[in-house]
Parts: structure tokens; sequence; C-alpha cells
């Protein structure tokens, strides 16, 4: 596994690089709390056999990345996103985007496609909104616009999201989560205990660092409605959402697709707030398709 640590945005980022170098690049933006650990193989590598370079990277205040400080008020932020005032937060999502671009800067990358999950869905399109010369495509799954007149999430949904586990024990932690997973995980596409047992120890191996949530948190509250930003983003944009999804229930992926002119939406029957290995192979046949046809798009243009 080639990690590096690498110096972007003024903070200390872990990345991995699968190359191939020269090839098109496609950048993968994790989720809340999530590592760049939660990327299925099959996912990073059936991108690079079609031809991507395929680069992950753990997000500020998770994994290797660099760690933040502060503890933002959520509820005073959320009252200033309300109010239309400048919420007190230690960074937000549009930083969190800018981070992505110095990963690019720092591997001498002018221009990549763009993929993430959840909230990394949310910093795509944060990059498509102030790094457009930057972006050859976008691809936001299971994420939203921070619409407040959306559907909720579950409170099963949210009930598993906040509650913490009773210790930091490794074998505490790694029950816990399994948990909550079980709650929003695809219905038609559930992993077995090994499976999904692998997948949470692997990310708690690769680092555990509770306290980066709740600045996590805070950004996503304090980003408010992107809706109206979005419907000035001009660049090849693909919506990829489960409609069994308890988190981010699907109208967030509706409205996604809805907010930015000409995106393509595809909703998947059976997908929940996952990415399940045996839909990976529709993933890759959506993002390629997406990614060829934005690349040749470009070209014609040119």
């Amino acid at each position: 596994m080639n990690m590096q640590k690498i110096k972007a945005n003024g903070i200390e980022i872990n990345i991995e690089d699968r190359g191939p170098e020269g090839a098109p690049a496609i950048l993968f933006v994790n989720g809340y709390t999530s590592t760049m650990m939660s990327w299925p193989e099959e996912l990073m590598e059936g991108l690079r056999a079609e031809g991507f370079r395929v680069i992950r990277y753990d997000n500020r205040d998770v994994g290797h990345t660099e760690k933040l400080s502060g503890i933002p008020d959520i509820p005073a932020v959320a009252k200033a996103v309300r109010a239309g005032e400048k919420p007190d937060m230690p960074y937000t999502l549009a930083d969190m985007a800018a981070d992505g671009m110095g990963v690019l800067d720092a591997l001498g990358i002018d221009k990549a496609h763009v993929m993430g999950i959840s909230m990394g869905g949310m910093i795509v399109q944060r990059m498509a909104i102030h790094h457009p010369d930057r972006l050859l495509s976008v691809t936001s799954i299971m994420s939203t616009t921070g619409n407040p007149n959306l559907p909720q999430a579950s409170e099963a949904a949210m009930e598993a999201l906040r509650e913490q586990p009773a210790s930091d024990e490794r074998e505490v932690v790694i029950a816990h989560r399994m948990k909550g997973r079980r709650v929003y995980e695809s219905p038609a596409y559930r992993k077995t205990e090994d499976e999904l047992r692998e997948l949470v120890a692997r990310e708690f191996d690769h680092m555990y660092y509770p306290e980066g949530a709740t600045r996590q948190y805070a950004a996503i509250v304090g980003d408010g409605s992107r809706v109206d930003e979005l419907a000035k983003v001009r660049v090849p944009f693909l919506v990829i959402h489960g409609k069994a999804d308890p988190l981010v229930p699907v109208e967030g992926g509706i409205d996604t697709a809805k907010a930015v002119p000409g995106a393509t939406l595809e909703l998947i029957e059976g997908m929940g707030h996952d990415l399940p290995v045996p839909l990976c192979e529709t993933y890759v046949r959506l993002i390629a398709d997406h990614a060829k046809g934005a690349t040749a798009g470009a070209q014609a243009a040119d």
C-alpha cells in the first residue's frame, strides 16, 4: 500500500496514489468520520482497470491526516445558519474541499474527476462550486444539498450515528460500530458478520480518533443549503443514491440532481447508506462511463 504524507492546503494529509501515473485521475473523498480504508477494493481496482489513476486520502481530523483543534457548539452553529449568519466553527466544508485541491496540487495534477460519499458528496459539491476549473467531472454518492426542507434521517439511523461506545477499547468500539452500521446498511446486500467486522476493524486499526467527529459534524451543519450555488455548476455531474437509504433519504440525491443543471441521476434498488461489494461492478460502470463521457465532451469542446 503506497501511502504517503504530503503538505496540502496548509496541513499534512495522508494519501494513497495507486496510479497509474499519467492516467486521468479520480480523487476519492470520504464520508463523515470515515477514513480512506472505507473504500471497497473492488471499486478502486475496478476503476483502475478502466484506465483511471486512483487516489484516495484521509480527510482532516481522521486517519493519519493532521488533527485540528477546537470544540464547536453544534446548536449555536445550527442557530447561526438558520439566522443567515456566519457560524463559529474550526473549519468549513469549503476548507475540506480545498484540502482535496491541495492533494491534486501536491501530485502535480491540473484537473481530475472527483467522487465523494455522504459528507464526501457534500465536499465534492463544494469543489464544483469553488474549483470548477480543476474538475473534469463530479460523482456525488448518497449525499444531499443541505436543503432544510428535505426529509430527515430515520430516528434509528440518527441514534446509530449519535450513540457513543462505552469505552475506547478496540473490541468495544468495533462491536459498537458494527451495530450502528447494521441500521443503515443496504437491506438487499447485507454483509456477513465476518465481512462487517473486517471492514470496521480495518478502519479502527488505521486510526481511531473520535474527537474529530464533532468538528466534521459542525462543518456539515454549518454549510447550510447549497441549492442556489449548485444551480451555477456546469461541471458534468452524476448523482448515485440508494432507494433504501435511512440516513440520507433518497430525496437528498433527487434534490442534488435537480439542483445541478444537466446532472444525471441513478437510483439503486435495495441500496442503503454504504457501498456493498455486489454493487461495485454497477458503480464502476456508472462512474467510468460518466467520467469518460465528460472527458470526451471536454476534448470535443476544445
